[in-house]
């Protein structure tokens, strides 16, 4: 079989293409399958489509999403891939990993120093170089214990700008000044979208996140573009849920906020179903506030959803990512990637100013070894996996262990996204 690889143009049949969607993911309906289309015409458009060809027969198509991607609060493009499917009478000829490698190599041409992907197996992604580097975690939590949340400690919030004591927690009590200071929240919707993409990016940037994501204007608006998506918007927080009936459930789709008195704002709103709403579930960082607000331990984890990353380009990877402050960091690197050969040789990996550089470095021979990593290793790394796992797993040898520590904390953070695509 000779599998030719290309961009899907305007003139392709995207019919094949949702063919391949139902035989690979399962089938949809009429409302889902227009949903698609939409979709992927646009991915067309931008020339972000990638399809397989046996001949005039497509057997598996791929494509990538512009997105950015924030790393101890500060962003970077990302091509979050998404959509790879091969016809079930082809797998297991190489066809997967051959999309994968030509992706790759679509990606680095356009310049993207990361790539991001939700695996529905491992194998074939790590065959190119991603690797397991964060989740999307979503939490459960019964909407009674919404209802009536934990005050705001007074010691250390004492009727300061910002705080409502009565903002959810059943009191009804308010200061005059804090009162006064009530965040204003009102709907939103598509018009809004790029004003919530920078206040989006000004949360992750102030809370040095690591992982989330962004996509560009014109997308977001098209996902806010649903009547069954409900979005509030405040001048420091966002939020966006949907009803699940048929579970008795509100899903949360994003609650973010800069102040104590906007967080318990938004979720007074979610609280405000628990008449009807059995139980809320939410996407949500890893230490959301909720767990905080809720008075009971209620709030438990009902699912984790890995994702995997990849350096594309190593060095712009590294230069693009923000570091704590406080790290001072110099230490020699030996990279090896198979597929990125730019990537691989020498390195001297420094930090320090909240700022990383990766530069072309040789040692002296009677250096020690210096740490050794694949591009597996490094995307793990990367993503916060401390040094003591990946040498666990061979995904880092050699170098200097007493090194390893400030190696962690140059990388630290729990990698974590809200998005899915």
């Amino acid at each position: 079989m000779s599998v030719e690889f290309r961009l899907l143009t305007a003139d392709d049949d995207l019919e094949p293409d949702l063919d391949l969607a139902r035989r690979a993911f399962g089938p949809f309906g009429e409302a889902e399958r227009e949903r698609r289309l939409a979709s992927a015409r646009a991915s067309v458009v931008s020339g972000r489509y990638l399809g397989a060809f046996d001949g005039s027969r497509q057997v598996g198509s791929a494509r990538y999403f512009d997105m950015r991607q924030w790393w101890h609060g500060r962003s970077l493009p990302m091509a979050g891939v998404a959509g790879v499917k091969v016809a079930p009478e082809e797998r297991g000829r190489g066809v997967g990993r051959g999309l994968m490698t030509e992706l790759l190599a679509q990606i680095a041409e356009r310049g993207y120093p990361l790539s991001a992907l939700y695996p529905a197996t491992t194998g074939l992604y790590r065959s190119v170089g991603w690797e397991l580097a964060g989740g999307q975690y979503q939490v459960e939590v019964p909407a009674r214990s919404l209802r009536s949340l934990q005050p705001p400690d007074r010691q250390a919030l004492p009727d300061g700008p910002g705080v409502r004591a009565g903002a959810g927690d059943g009191s009804g009590a308010a200061s005059g000044a804090a009162s006064r200071a009530a965040p204003v929240i009102r709907r939103g919707g598509p018009a809004d979208a790029a004003r919530m993409i920078t206040l989006i990016g000004e949360l992750h940037a102030r809370g040095r996140d690591c992982g989330p994501v962004t996509f560009d204007t014109e997308s977001f608006a098209h996902s806010l573009d649903d009547e069954d998506i409900y979005c509030y918007l405040a001048a420091d927080g966002l939020l966006a849920y949907q009803w699940n009936r048929s579970d008795e459930e509100v899903l949360v789709y994003g609650l973010q906020a800069g102040s104590a008195a906007t967080t318990r704002m938004l979720w007074a709103i979610v609280a405000s179903h628990g008449t009807i709403a059995r139980s809320v579930r939410a996407i949500a960082a890893p230490a959301d506030p909720v767990s905080w607000l809720v008075r009971e331990p209620d709030v438990r984890l009902a699912r984790r959803e890995m994702w995997m990353l990849r350096l594309v380009d190593a060095p712009a990877a590294i230069a693009g990512r923000g570091f704590p402050d406080g790290t001072e960091l110099a230490v020699p690197l030996a990279l090896h990637d198979g597929e990125r050969p730019s990537n691989s040789g020498q390195w001297l990996l420094q930090v320090s100013g909240g700022k990383g550089e990766l530069s072309r470095s040789s040692l002296p021979a009677s250096a020690a070894p210096p740490l050794r990593l694949g591009s597996r290793g490094l995307a793990a790394l990367y993503a916060g996996t401390p040094l003591a796992t990946l040498r666990g797993a061979g995904l880092a040898a050699d170098g200097d262990l007493a090194a390893d520590a400030a190696v962690d904390e140059a990388f630290t953070g729990t990698a974590f996204m809200y998005d899915y695509f």
